[in-house]
């Protein structure tokens, strides 16, 4: 048969690499690891900065309250601060144009604790809290150092976020572990599957798992294989028995007709008729030792000639044209090309060719043109439609041209099956000026 599209067997291959379970369970830790390890992250550094920000502020609430009470308490006294990282200012009503000038951007700054950053002059970077506390007579401010802080928390940060991808890398690690063992009993499901497979006695796959998931599908299977084979070998008894029923009554009917045509008088219509019947007769045997070999899907083997074989086959078809103004001949190199198969199964291939060469060809001719190793059966009659090459080979389809012509649409999807079987390739396409050209490659 034709060669699959190279678009089709990509797509084929990329849906099964997309379907992959082993991947999915890798694909899932990963994601899962990134995503917990991301979350966990930026849930530390927020409850972090959360809880830090609340105890600075804390913190220079308290001492900003503090420095007032002392304050108030010893206006000709200098409060005293019980920390480090901070420094206090105190400035009263006649000095409030004073912060205007000295801290411009404390000025305008409400009650509260308010984040301040900048840069030095000598371009380094500072970042501290300030507490306000506004009165009609006095403003406090009370400055907590948080410089060594955010680098702190710069370093924090980069440690925590290096996190993710390393325990995203972990997660990975752990996924590949997981997928092997998990994939491990399936894995070994399938490899036994193959090996049951190529005899013809199926392998009883349940008793090498546990009894878990991957037991009862080996057991399914089993059930599964049991039936098939039971369905197999009904088959293949009744091809046998339809075989060997068949034969007798056609060998009782070659016996007569050819003792019939032993008789010197005989008519020439008679013989004729007698003559078209033992063609029927070897045309029956011919597919039933076809069909048999298809049922068993097993190769014979011979040695057919292909110009002797064609030649028969034309012959008889010529008897059967029924005034048809239709000519039927060879071509081509008559000898050389002689195919290891049994001529049963190749004058079924053949012979369909032919035969609907001859059916939808009302006149003309049909030619039979040999080569080293194919044959072209070629026709003039009325061509092949899109639809029609795209379904010719699926049993039951009959092509727009088939009219009320007899048969079931089975002929060329046997055909098809005796080229899978035998590794043969068959094309049919349009002619070149008109009818159909079909190439059967040995």
């Amino acid at each position: 048969m034709a060669a699959e599209d190279p678009s089709a067997a990509r797509l084929k291959k990329k849906k099964r690499y997309r379907r992959r379970l082993r991947s999915r369970i890798v694909l899932s830790f990963v994601l899962l690891g990134f995503g917990l390890t991301a979350m966990f992250a930026f849930a530390t550094n927020w409850t972090r900065t959360r809880v830090e920000n609340e105890l600075v502020a804390d913190v220079v609430n308290r001492n900003i309250d503090e420095y007032a009470r002392q304050y108030y308490s010893a206006p000709n006294l200098k409060p005293e601060v019980p920390f480090q990282q901070m420094w206090l200012r105190v400035y009263k009503s006649d000095s409030f144009e004073r912060v205007r000038i000295e801290q411009p951007d404390w000025y305008t700054l409400p009650d509260g604790i308010h984040n301040i950053q900048g840069k030095n002059p000598d371009g380094s970077p500072f970042s501290y809290k300030l507490g306000v506390r506004k009165t009609p007579t006095e403003w406090f401010f009370l400055a907590y150092d948080m410089t060594q802080g955010t680098l702190s928390e710069a370093q924090f940060n980069r440690a925590i976020y290096l996190s993710v991808p390393v325990f995203t890398l972990f997660s990975l690690l752990v996924g590949l572990w997981a997928a092997s063992r998990v994939m491990s009993p399936v894995s070994e499901l399938a490899n036994r599957l193959k090996r049951s497979g190529r005899s013809a006695q199926a392998e009883a796959l349940a008793a090498h798992f546990p009894d878990d998931e991957v037991g009862q599908l080996a057991e399914a299977l089993d059930d599964y294989a049991e039936r098939l084979t039971n369905v197999v070998q009904r088959d293949r008894e009744f091809n046998a028995d339809v075989s060997h029923e068949l034969r007798t009554p056609l060998a009782v009917i070659k016996g007569a007709v050819e003792l019939l045509l032993s008789r010197p008088d005989i008519e020439d219509k008679t013989r004729n008729r007698l003559l078209r019947i033992q063609r029927a007769e070897q045309q029956c045997t011919d597919l039933i030792s076809a069909l048999l070999l298809l049922s068993r899907n097993e190769r014979g083997h011979g040695a057919t000639d292909i110009a002797r074989l064609s030649e028969q086959l034309l012959d008889a078809h010529r008897a059967q044209l029924g005034g048809k103004p239709l000519t039927l001949r060879i071509e081509g190199d008559e000898q050389g090309l002689v195919v290891d198969a049994p001529e049963a199964a190749v004058a079924v291939a053949l012979g369909n060719l032919i035969g609907n060469a001859v059916k939808y060809t009302t006149q003309g001719e049909v030619v039979v043109r040999l080569h080293p190793r194919s044959v072209d059966v070629i026709d003039s009659g009325p061509g092949l439609s899109a639809e029609d090459a795209a379904k010719l080979f699926e049993r039951g389809y009959r092509g727009t041209h088939a009219g009320h012509s007899q048969g079931g649409g089975i002929g060329l999807s046997i055909v098809r099956r005796l080229c899978e079987l035998y590794g043969w390739d068959v094309r049919v396409k349009p002619g070149e000026a008109r009818g159909v050209v079909a190439t059967l490659t040995f």
